[in-house]
């Protein structure tokens, strides 16, 4: 079992930046693919970024591409730092893990998920 703690939401204007971290309670961290998704009110859950378990593969939604990195250490935890942020990335922002996974874009192939962390951008 994987238990996922997201932390680093919070209201930040247009243009600021956010970090998020997720920390996973896993001594195989290194075996995990992790992802990032958010869900707007009234909207469905979309991909917004993935890290391969070994690092060497990224992916991000369209909607964040040249704004948004993930990044994981060697430990427990996976980031994502956003910048230039937009009123339209308000969400509860989850992050996910997917063992032995590529970074995939897919909900269905995270197993283990955490409890999500508002974040809201006001204009």
């Amino acid at each position: 079992q994987v238990h996922l703690v997201e932390s680093g939401g919070g209201l930040v204007q247009a243009g600021g930046s956010l970090r998020l971290s997720c920390a996973a309670s896993v001594v195989t961290f290194n075996t995990y693919a992790m992802g990032w998704f958010r869900q707007a009110p009234g909207k469905e859950r979309e991909s917004v970024a993935a890290i391969s378990w070994n690092g060497g593969n990224t992916y991000y939604g369209d909607s964040v591409k040249g704004r948004f990195t993930i990044s994981r250490d060697a430990k427990n935890t996976v980031y994502l730092q956003m910048n230039s942020l937009k009123p339209d990335d308000t969400a509860v922002y989850y992050c996910a893990a997917d063992r032995y996974g590529v970074g995939s874009q897919s909900e269905t192939s995270y197993a283990y998920w955490g409890q999500g962390t508002q974040v809201t951008v006001s204009s």
